[in-house]
């Protein structure tokens, strides 16, 4: 029988510090026995920034406006990367973890969950490097900044919900995760990284902004860049997208959740 929503939030509180255990779990496994340890949350995406200057904006000539291409690369992919990264390592925690799933009773969300919450840890690193380019380029932000906190949450809530979507189906449709590194590379160019927005016509970009990531991840670039072009209606259309995203998310993974031990 499935809890209420009252209850099912108490038990959430509950395990509160389970879902700790799982994050940090989830962070000493990445990272054990790794010969660059954390230093992979930072490769990632310098790796693409390289890449992509080389060949968007150098072979290319990929426009950026008024900030250097390989920060605004940069600060598109690492948001990017964590997104990119919760969606591989969530969507395949169900299967991951089946001993746990099949054998002792928790909520299943906070798998899930813990990947999102871990992930955090690598977006703050990869940030370190941000900071540094922005030092070099000598670049401030302005008081866009104020949306960051707003923004991050975004990430999380389109993480997560994303996640628990492809979680639940990953259960009962094993080729999923045959299927999302494929989808997680059609998304990517779906969602003005490697490009500015304005180089997408004005009457397209209220349709793309229903793309969580479209105006979630400009809005975090815009907020820490000091870019004139932060576009508030597609942040918040992007923002109510990813709440959407994860009220669906979460009510389709609560609705499996009872078959999970059966099918795994």
């Amino acid at each position: 029988m499935t809890p209420s929503r009252t209850e099912w939030l108490k038990e959430l509180w509950h395990y509160r510090e389970l879902l700790y255990f799982l994050a940090w779990r989830d962070v000493t496994i990445r990272y054990k026995q790794a010969a660059l340890g954390a230093a992979w949350a930072i490769l990632q995406p310098v790796m693409g920034m390289i890449i992509f200057t080389l060949f968007f904006g150098r072979l290319a000539g990929m426009q950026s406006g008024d900030i250097p291409y390989p920060i605004f690369v940069y600060a598109g992919l690492a948001p990017w990367t964590y997104f990119a990264t919760v969606l591989n390592t969530a969507g395949n925690s169900l299967i991951g973890n089946s001993n746990l799933v099949t054998k002792v009773y928790f909520p299943r969300v906070l798998l899930p969950g813990a990947s999102a919450a871990a992930g955090l840890l690598d977006l703050a690193i990869s940030s370190s490097v941000l900071l540094l380019l922005m030092l070099y380029y000598r670049i401030a932000p302005g008081w866009t900044l104020l949306w960051l906190p707003v923004l991050i949450v975004g990430l999380v809530l389109v993480s997560v919900g994303v996640s628990m979507l492809f979680a639940a189906l990953n259960v009962r449709y094993r080729d999923i995760k045959h299927a999302m590194p494929f989808l997680i590379q059609m998304w990517l160019f779906c969602t003005p990284i490697v490009y500015p927005t304005s180089l997408v016509p004005e009457r397209f970009r209220p349709l793309l902004s229903l793309n969580p990531c479209w105006g979630i991840i400009d809005g975090i670039r815009s907020a820490l860049l000091g870019s004139s072009t932060f576009d508030t209606p597609a942040v918040l259309t992007s923002l109510a997208s990813a709440s959407v995203i994860f009220v669906v998310g979460l009510l389709y993974f609560r609705s499996a959740e009872r078959s999970f031990a059966d099918v795994i």
